[in-house]
């Protein structure tokens, strides 16, 4: 499975925490990150994330981009929670082509862990014959 990783400036830690405690689950399938996220969950897990520009670069339009291809089967987003944060125009982008092309999101640490344990079972294994990198492989 192809999984992307993007975490905004105040979660970069609890994403790392995440990737950390589910390591062995993530290094079973393909990691891609915004760049500082991937470095920050790299260097704490040694896990190998294609790495993308920055979110400020257009990091998130490269993952919308591969969403809109069918090339991810899920997006963990984790998102500043702070009451004064506006979505901006490439996130809403971003949940919208989740929402359009069925990709499993989640935006916060309670819905990755239910989206990490549903991979490890196989619940999502539907995704494969949608993704044409993982057809690929096989």
């Amino acid at each position: 499975m192809e999984i992307a990783i993007i975490a905004h400036d105040t979660k970069k830690e609890l994403m790392t925490q995440f990737c950390i405690a589910y390591c062995g689950i993530l290094s079973k399938h393909n990691l891609c990150a915004t760049s500082i996220t991937a470095r920050y969950i790299s260097d704490a897990t040694g896990l190998t994330i294609e790495r993308f520009l920055t979110g400020e670069q257009g990091g998130e339009q490269q993952i919308a981009s591969r969403i809109a291809y069918n090339e991810i089967d899920i997006l963990l987003c984790f998102r500043d929670t702070r009451t004064q944060s506006q979505i901006n125009a490439e996130e809403y982008e971003l949940l919208r082509m989740c929402d359009m092309y069925n990709i499993p999101v989640a935006t916060n640490i309670a819905t990755a862990e239910a989206l990490i344990f549903a991979l490890d079972r196989g619940d999502l294994d539907w995704r494969e014959s949608l993704n044409p990198r993982t057809a690929k492989k096989k």
